[in-house]
């Protein structure tokens, strides 16, 4: 196989805190107003990335975001140095410095949409930055995410990073809403495009807003030139999933080569859902591996407490597949019990790996939302040398850093103080020089 998968994860900035901004994030808002731990948040990430690479997979890092984000606060009025404009927008605000202080840039499922040269009509890697527009803390984040990726995959022969979608109301989350079905990796597969909403019609929901817009799934498909051949399905989240906690789709439902691994209610007509994906997967010469979890052996609530289905489906590079689960999933008996059943089906997924992401998940994050998926040849992963890639020795390189540079405690209040900031940019600048990436920063590019 020509093409493999590269595990993109977003390093935990200095800034990791619960702020509990995010609505409709059960977890944010449980642990809203906590004591967090940066270090040991970003310690646990890496520890991740460490278990993929000696399981044979090509991992790549994407680093933290500037925050606080001065360039906001500057365009809002506050003036003076750094230190002026912290401190101004803590008497002014506290809640608007929390907001731009957020370290949500490490999960890097909702950075962009990705889709892989098999699929695109111009043969080119394509990405789309998410533009986050639900939540100005994640809003802020699309021109920084575009200039990361526009460093990383700067070969314009090989990758298109294409404008965020426009419009506010056309809300974009990234590949936390879109999966991918293909028989392999380097094969022309089915982009699955989950909206909760449409931006022009008026909210049903009974208790959480969808994030999603058809619109921008639609405008996402379409900049990748992927309705030619049936590249390209939309359907619609299911408000009860999101109801239940299920923000975005990736906290239901998961995916990888030719399996899609989800719970009963993530969808809105399911049925209908499943004989499609079935006939358009067969246009294309192979049947999808539909794993779905029954309301009776696994509710809503424990598929949302436990994160299974936020795990990540990743190809072993012998053969078969694994999932990488918090381990959340294994002290939820139900979700335990809905994992052996997939392993004891002899199916593609062969094993399951358990591990230690609280800090993340604390904020509603787990494996799959620190990750963003990205399908390359060869040819084109040699075209991003050894930018963001890292091995043993960068891993370790990285961990230095955080040991030396981040907090063990931070709460809400630490956010003003003006030297967290001058921390985090020191950090920045060291995790920049390890990964090869340049001036990617506001501070970095003046």
């Amino acid at each position: 196989m020509n093409a493999v998968e590269v595990n993109f994860d977003g390093l935990v900035g200095p800034t990791h805190n619960y702020g509990g901004l995010a609505q409709g994030n059960l977890a944010a808002a449980a642990n809203e107003g906590s004591v967090s731990n940066p270090r040991e948040a970003a310690l646990q990430g890496l520890s991740k990335m460490r278990a993929l690479v000696r399981m044979g997979l090509t991992q790549g890092v994407l680093p933290p975001h500037e925050r606080p984000h001065v360039t906001s606060l500057r365009k809002m009025g506050f003036g003076g140095n750094d230190a002026d404009v912290i401190r101004g927008a803590s008497r002014a605000s506290p809640l608007l410095l929390a907001n731009v202080s957020s370290a949500s840039a490490m999960w890097t499922a909702n950075a962009a949409t990705v889709s892989p040269s098999a699929d695109t009509g111009d043969g080119l890697v394509h990405f789309t930055p998410a533009n986050l527009s639900s939540h100005f803390h994640r809003a802020i984040e699309a021109e920084t995410t575009s200039r990361i990726l526009s460093a990383i995959f700067a070969d314009a022969s090989k990758f298109v990073v294409n404008t965020p979608v426009p419009f506010a109301t056309f809300g974009d989350e990234g590949a936390a809403n879109h999966c991918r079905l293909s028989a392999s990796h380097d094969e022309r597969g089915v982009e699955l495009f989950v909206y909760g909403r449409s931006a022009f019609a008026k909210s049903d929901a009974i208790r959480f807003v969808a994030r999603q817009a058809m619109e921008a799934s639609h405008v996402v498909a379409t900049q990748h030139q992927l309705w030619n051949g049936g590249g390209a399905v939309l359907v619609k989240q299911a408000q009860a999933a999101i109801d239940a906690g299920a923000f975005h789709n990736d906290v239901v439902a998961v995916s990888n080569g030719n399996v899609l691994m989800f719970h009963a209610q993530a969808f809105e007509q399911k049925d209908a859902l499943v004989e499609g994906l079935k006939r358009v997967c067969g246009l294309k010469g192979f049947e999808p591996v539909l794993l779905e979890a029954a309301s009776e052996e696994l509710t809503l609530d424990q598929a949302v407490k436990s994160y299974l289905f936020n795990s990540q489906i990743v190809s072993l590079p012998e053969g078969g597949m694994a999932l990488i689960l918090p381990s959340e999933a294994e002290d939820t008996a139900r979700a335990k019990a809905f994992v052996d059943r997939v392993l004891a089906t002899n199916g593609p997924i062969r094993e399951a790996h358990y591990l230690n992401l609280r800090q993340s998940m604390r904020n509603g994050g787990g494996p799959a939302c620190l990750r963003l998926r990205v399908v390359l040849t060869q040819e084109e992963l040699g075209a991003i040398g050894s930018r963001a890639i890292v091995d043993e020795g960068r891993i370790s390189a990285l961990e230095q850093i955080v040991k030396q540079r981040y907090r063990d405690q931070l709460a809400i209040a630490d956010l003003a103080d003006p030297a967290l900031l001058d921390e985090s940019r020191t950090a920045l600048d060291e995790i920049g020089r390890v990964l090869g990436l340049g001036a990617v920063h506001d501070f970095q590019r003046v």
